[in-house]
């Protein structure tokens, strides 16, 4: 196949994984706003999980097709593009409040969620039984989300509610569009390495985290131009979060890898340099104005620069 064509399907498959996860999202908020759940925690769940699906579903294709180091590199790389390029943007866009329990709970529980997935990589193979481990996290991370967010009753009108069956087909819809499309990506996005000359793990934490990245990208400007920053903010962390708990171990329980020592020692490295930068700023900013700290322009950045950065370190 002609490679132009090749690139193209890359593109149309990213396009309709941006479609379909919008899809998705709409109706799963929608249905979780009628049942009364608060913002935080539908950014922290429904929109992040929503939005971590193409990531989820190209991850399980990569490994089903045995290119698990595809998968790894869509992990780590859509983290990276979560927090140096959807939360940098967003951040130049419209300030991000920080509060002090969102620092203690879910900023805390994204650093810890990605130490841990630092150990399951430091041996450059990705098993079935540490997997596993990450996997049993899921329901310890809902469990400390579920205490946190707005009570209830005031997050019942933050979405618009749709008729319920209309709701339910658009979730349907969006899911369908999710696994034929995650399989075209896969797909155009191998024989785009290999024409390329790259390794699968180069191309999963670039064109392909980018890709599957834009729908955060995309719910998280929508969320900040409505005034919903907390949804923002909460759709990245979460989204973060997922990945490294479902994402990078759905790879691993399907086709165990060796992987290349630059999945640690370079990808994870930048990933851990940078969640400690934006922990460090949160921490500094929240001692110093004592209550609520705004993440923006200049952490925004910083981020960007940081992300920048690890390109410039990946094609040097």
């Amino acid at each position: 196949m002609p490679l132009p064509i090749i690139l193209s399907l890359l593109a149309v498959s990213i396009l309709g994984l941006l479609w379909s996860s919008d899809r998705f999202v709409a109706g799963a908020a929608d249905i979780a706003a009628a049942m009364g759940v608060s913002a935080l925690v539908i950014g922290l769940t429904l929109v992040s999980i929503g939005t971590s699906a193409p990531e989820i579903l190209v991850s399980a294709t990569a490994a089903l097709k045995g290119v698990s180091e595809l998968a790894v590199g869509n992990a780590l790389g859509s983290n990276l593009a979560n927090t140096g390029m959807v939360l940098a943007i967003t951040a130049l866009v419209v300030a991000v409040p920080v509060s002090r329990a969102i620092f203690r709970r879910e900023l805390a529980v994204m650093l810890v969620v990605t130490f841990c997935a630092g150990l399951v990589l430091y041996d450059g193979y990705l098993g079935r039984v540490e997997c596993i481990a990450l996997i049993a996290l899921v329901p310890v991370f809902l469990y400390i989300i579920s205490k946190g967010g707005v009570p209830p009753k005031a997050a019942a009108n933050e979405f618009d509610t749709l008729n319920h069956s209309k709701a339910w087909i658009i979730l349907i819809v969006g899911l369908v569009g999710l696994i034929g499309f995650s399989d075209l990506l896969v797909r155009s996005a191998v024989e785009t390495a290999t024409r390329a000359g790259v390794s699968e793990l180069v191309i999963g934490a670039t064109v392909v985290a980018v890709g599957t990245s834009l729908p955060e990208l995309a719910a998280s400007l929508t969320s900040a131009f409505k005034g919903k920053t907390d949804i923002a903010l909460g759709n990245v962390l979460g989204s973060n979060i997922f990945n490294l708990l479902l994402v990078l171990p759905v790879a691993g329980i399907i086709h165990p890898t060796a992987l290349e020592s630059a999945a640690f020692a370079r990808d994870f490295g930048v990933l851990m340099s940078m969640c400690l930068v934006l922990a460090l700023i949160c921490f500094v900013g929240i001692w110093r104005y004592k209550h609520e700290f705004r993440i923006g322009k200049i952490t925004g950045v910083i981020l960007l620069f940081i992300y920048i950065l690890y390109y410039y370190v990946l094609f040097a």
